[in-house]
Parts: structure tokens; sequence; C-alpha cells
């Protein structure tokens, strides 16, 4: 049975709860970070080393979006891009236990055509998942096109990381591009909330809602692939809804930050995008903050 980690799950409905409140405000901010966040380390094995993600294709993306993905993930091992950086972003996975997870781009499988159909159950992504090998350290990571529906995708999360059992055992997560089908949930904070206030949404730093958003999902489950990769890694709560190194720190994504508001971040002055990570090829992205074990609190860039 898969263990599933979800993007959107437990402390999304919070963080939705949370905006359409009526006691909404500082004060409330103030009442939600002096809560303790402390993710437990239950003594499994964690992804460390070099882990090869393998990208498997689901329908139709354009070649600017792969690049926009691709070029995400080998940023995130790259020392070139200024700071801040997503390599600098990832190098808080290294605090979690036994030392770095190096991420290197491994095979990639396109499956335009959608093999399986347009409505995909869990039992679908796990299958896609597989044909991307189970070979050492790696995680097999499924993207699903726009058009493409997901079971529970919007309705309670968007993204999930699992693995498999038995004698061949094997990480693997999936994100859907939520752009025609809830990006108000998934590509938030580049498309107004679904609820709460509807504040402007902030410009995609690559001019692509559904891709940006993808981005913060696809950092959402591969900090807690590499961190709780099967089940028993670090988290907080119940084992089948965990709050992970990322998705404990929902809807945070600079200083100042607080449910409904994404913080203070960069701004490109000749395009108005919002970011707060630099990466390869002059690529910029927001990342969402992430749970520093050394701190015991949920860090961002900016």
């Amino acid at each position: 049975m898969a263990s599933n980690y979800t993007s959107a799950t437990v402390s999304s409905i919070l963080f939705f709860l949370l905006c359409s409140s009526s006691l909404f405000g500082a004060s409330m901010a103030a009442l939600v970070q002096e809560q303790p966040l402390v993710l437990k380390y239950h003594n499994g094995a964690l992804l460390k080393g070099t882990v090869t993600v393998n990208l498997i294709w689901y329908g139709k993306f354009t070649p600017i979006q792969r690049s926009i993905i691709v070029d995400f993930l080998q940023s995130l091992n790259s020392p070139k891009a200024p700071n801040p950086s997503a390599a600098s972003w990832w190098k808080t996975t290294e605090k979690y236990k036994t030392g770095a997870s190096t991420l290197i781009v491994g095979k990639q499988i396109l499956d335009e055509n959608c093999s399986l159909g347009k409505s995909l159950k869990n039992s679908h992504i796990v299958y896609l998942a597989s044909k991307g090998g189970h070979m050492g350290r790696s995680v097999n990571l499924v993207l699903t096109a726009k058009d493409v529906f997901v079971e529970g995708f919007c309705m309670s999360r968007c993204g999930t990381h699992g693995s498999t059992r038995g004698k061949i055992r094997f990480a693997y997560a999936w994100v859907g591009n939520s752009e025609t089908q809830c990006a108000g949930q998934c590509a938030w904070p580049f498309h107004q909330p679904i609820y709460g206030p509807q504040t402007p949404p902030l410009v995609a730093p690559n001019g692509d809602v559904g891709v940006d958003g993808m981005i913060i999902n696809v950092a959402t489950v591969l900090a807690g692939t590499v961190t709780n990769p099967f089940n028993n890694g670090y988290f907080q709560g119940p084992a089948t809804a965990p709050l992970e190194a990322v998705s404990a720190c929902t809807g945070m994504f600079g200083s100042g930050s607080y449910p409904g508001y994404p913080g203070q971040t960069l701004v490109d002055k000749s395009t108005g995008a919002s970011y707060n990570a630099h990466g390869v090829n002059g690529r910029r992205f927001l990342l969402p903050a992430m749970w520093d074990p050394t701190k015991s609190a949920c860090s961002t860039l900016v």
C-alpha cells in the first residue's frame, strides 16, 4: 500500500479556513506562529546521496513547459546561480540527518497521447511511475497535463508522493498542472485563491501560471520524498496525513507571511514577476518555506 503525501491536504485546508475566518488578522497570524512545530524523526531510511529523478510526462506539455521544470530540477544542484538560489533552498534538506540529497535528472518518458485515458486513479499513477524503473536511489515523478483529471486532484491535493511495497520498492511522486482545473488552490499565489481574501495574484516568474504553480508543488513533494520516502522519516501528525518538510509550512514564501498573504518576495522590475530563488539558465522561481531542523521553524529564502 502506497503512503501518500499531499501538498494541499490538512495544512492547506487549515490555511484556507484561516483565510476565511472572521478573526483573520495579524493577531491570528501570531497565534498560529506561536504553536510548536516539530517534525519528529521516526527512524526510517531517508534518500541521501545522489538521487535520480526520472520524469514521466503524461499528456501534452510544450517544450518550454518541460524546460522550466527540468531547469528547476537542475537548479537544485547548481552552485552557479546567485543567491538566493534554488540550490540554497534545497540545501536545508542536508540538515535532515545523514547528509546531502543531490538530485540529478534521469530519463524522461513522454506519454503525450495519454495511454491510460485522461481520468486517472491512484493505481494509474503508480503504474506510470513504474515506467521510470526501480534502480538504486531514485524518484519517479509523474507530471500530468492541464486536461488530465487525477483522483483527488483539486479536491484534497495538488500532488502526492509515496512508495511501493515488496521486494521491488521505489519512491514515486505526482504533480498535476492545475491551470484549468483549480489554479486558485494549486497555483496560488499566482491565481486568486478559491477561498479567503481576494488579493491580487502575483505575477508568475516564468510566465506560466500552471507550470509555475507546478514548481511549488514539485518542490513540496520532492522535499517530502527525500526526508520521508517510506512513511517513517520526518513528519508531524498521523502517518496517513503527515505534515512534512514543506507541507508543514504551507502558504509561506517570504518574510512577514500569514494566511492569505505569501510574504515579501523579490520583484523583477521589468516584468513585475515575483520570485525568491534564482536558478540555471537565468530562471527564477517562487519556492515555499521549508522546515529547518536546526531552528525547529519554517524558513524562507527572503
